[in-house]
């Protein structure tokens, strides 16, 4: 358990900068492409921060931003008493 919260923490301070951008910049693009706000932004400059393409990592960012999800989903989920052992009662 203790460990767990320790890969949870370092994973997530690791995580946090990619998955805001992520966040951002999809709640952004959504928001020129869909709904016509005007940003200031072009939405292509957005997806393409986005997808990583204007890092050049647009062949690893995604996967990385999923497995990266995938273990904080895995290491909180296990701090959780949700699939715990059940305790037996002693008669």
């Amino acid at each position: 358990m203790r460990s767990f919260r320790k890969y949870h923490r370092t994973l997530a301070i690791i995580l946090a900068l990619p998955l805001f951008v992520t966040l951002l910049t999809g709640i952004a693009a959504t928001l020129v492409g869909e709904w016509s706000a005007n940003l200031g932004v072009p939405r292509s400059l957005l997806l393409s921060i986005h997808r990583g393409e204007i890092f050049n990592l647009q062949g690893i960012y995604p996967i990385l931003n999923g497995i990266g999800l995938l273990g904080l989903l895995v290491t909180g989920l296990s701090m959780t008493s949700l699939f715990g052992r059940k305790k037996s009662k002693s008669q």
